[in-house]
């Protein structure tokens, strides 16, 4: 049964932790591991880990870092970047990873998406849409925001679940980072394209922005980087996460709108 999720998202480069606004700047925010740590004590639904720049950069996944990553992670772990063919798909989960994502690939080499689930399974093979708006509506972009594909974002994620994926990721590239709320348009056009189990990032800034997208759409993931990694209009660096009262208040939200 598919119930709602709270995803902190880290951002991993040089094997740090960012965090990026509107996919540039990239302020070092501390070590992805203790990150991984401190989610541990708090009991987190779901984690994600996206290297940012291993596509844009032609890079193999770091395998050292996502081995040290999946021992450490005591909850469900998501990890992106510079994922191009099958066998790394099953090297990744071989070490642990429950999911493993791709962005450019996926735009770039869509039967990539049918290779890998028939590989590892569709549940593993989630694919991540970064999309932009234009005039037009929205479109995706690849290589870490660098490369229009001119696909339109909904016209991409009904591709990816005839292709096999298991679940999407909608993330905005205008609200990255800056706190204001989730693009609820955005997220709107996905869901209408696809039944498959679906996350929305890009924007969060409280709590309650998390509440309004599961009121609007109902059960997904909610993923967030920001707001679980700083604390205050300062924005000083603390990594947290919503309590369990908090938590269920949230879910509550996302079941009454199923």
């Amino acid at each position: 049964m598919l119930r709602p999720r709270i995803i902190p998202c880290l951002l991993v480069r040089n094997n740090g932790l960012v965090k990026t606004e509107r996919f540039s700047k990239g302020k070092y925010v501390g070590d992805p591991i203790n990150a991984v740590r401190i989610f541990n004590e708090k009991e987190v639904d779901e984690i994600a880990v996206l290297d940012i720049d291993a596509s844009a950069q032609g890079r193999e996944p770091d395998y050292s870092l996502i081995e040290r990553l999946a021992a450490e992670c005591r909850m469900p772990l998501c990890y992106g970047g510079g994922v191009r063919t099958v066998q790394q798909f099953e090297r990744i989960v071989g070490l642990g990873v429950e999911k493993v994502a791709i962005s450019s690939a996926a735009a770039e080499t869509p039967q990539l998406i049918t290779s890998a689930a028939e590989m590892v399974g569709s549940q593993s093979v989630v694919v991540v849409l970064d999309a932009k708006k234009t005039r037009g509506g929205y479109t995706v972009w690849t290589r870490n925001g660098t490369m229009p594909t001119h696909l339109e974002v909904a016209e991409a994620a009904a591709r990816a679940q005839a292709m096999g994926a298991g679940e999407i990721v909608v993330n905005s590239i205008d609200q990255d980072g800056v706190m204001r709320g989730y693009d609820l348009e955005l997220v709107g056009q996905v869901r209408r394209a696809t039944t498959l189990p679906m996350t929305a990032l890009g924007g969060a800034g409280s709590l309650n922005d998390i509440g309004c997208l599961f009121e609007t759409f109902g059960i997904m993931g909610a993923a967030a980087g920001s707001l679980f990694v700083f604390k205050g209009i300062y924005k000083a660096v603390l990594i947290n996460y919503p309590s369990r009262t908090e938590r269920d208040d949230l879910y509550q939200r996302a079941y009454s709108r199923a």
